[in-house]
């Protein structure tokens, strides 16, 4: 079953709430957070402070993904804001297996990510502890950049990796994704599909949802 997580990235921060509202009603399955520390990567977004608030607004499970520096200092403030899921990035920790387990620990469900020059062998050691990976489909740090062909190939590699490890693990893609090439990604494996720009600049948000997911194709 495929999984429409959209990123609050690019939706109009001065009406939050009203946006989150909208990826409800519009069919969101998730509700993506990129949080970005001006260090791991070249932007600053929002902290734990807008997660609690943003908390009681939605009934959408909150995907927090930590492009930070250091995330396992965090985890803890990030659970206790309300995160259902965090994710973290291999580059970014310098034990990701301990962080994982803080997670896991928090009582939550914890992903691992990846830059696109970061092979997908980073990962291999987590997949046992991990409930999904991330794929960066561009470099992380800005919204609205165009989706890298050349990960196509690392998201097959990944998939034959969750399958041969027999667990349920959600593989996602993040960056540039649309419904002209949605299907290509879930065909080549993914069934987490992070979006943003694509979703807020439609002008009709459940629209936007609808054709991520008729656009879609099964996971092989």
């Amino acid at each position: 079953m495929i999984k429409i997580a959209p990123s609050i990235l690019s939706c109009d921060l001065s009406r939050l709430d009203q946006e989150v509202k909208l990826l409800e009603k519009g069919g969101a399955d998730w509700l993506h957070l990129d949080i970005m520390d001006g260090v791991f990567v070249p932007n600053l977004t929002i902290g734990p402070p807008v997660i609690k608030a943003l908390r009681p607004k939605t009934r959408l499970p909150f995907d927090a993904h930590l492009m930070i520096a250091n995330p396992g200092k965090y985890i803890k403030d990030y659970a206790a804001a309300g995160s259902d899921l965090i994710t973290i990035h291999v580059e970014a920790d310098r034990n990701p297996g301990r962080t994982i387990d803080q997670i896991k620990k928090a009582g939550l469900k914890a992903g691992i990510s990846l830059k696109p020059k970061t092979p997908a062998s980073r990962i291999a050691p987590y997949l046992a502890k991990v409930d999904l990976v991330l794929v960066m489909t561009v470099e992380p740090g800005f919204g609205g950049q165009a989706f890298m062909p050349a990960m196509m190939r690392k998201i097959k590699t990944i998939r034959q990796m969750i399958d041969r490890s027999g667990k349920a693990i959600d593989l996602g893609v993040d960056g540039g994704i649309t419904d002209q090439n949605v299907d290509k990604v879930t065909a080549s494996g993914a069934n987490f599909i992070v979006a943003g720009s694509y979703i807020f600049k439609q002008g009709n948000i459940a629209k936007a949802i609808k054709l991520l997911r008729q656009n879609s194709k099964e996971v092989c």
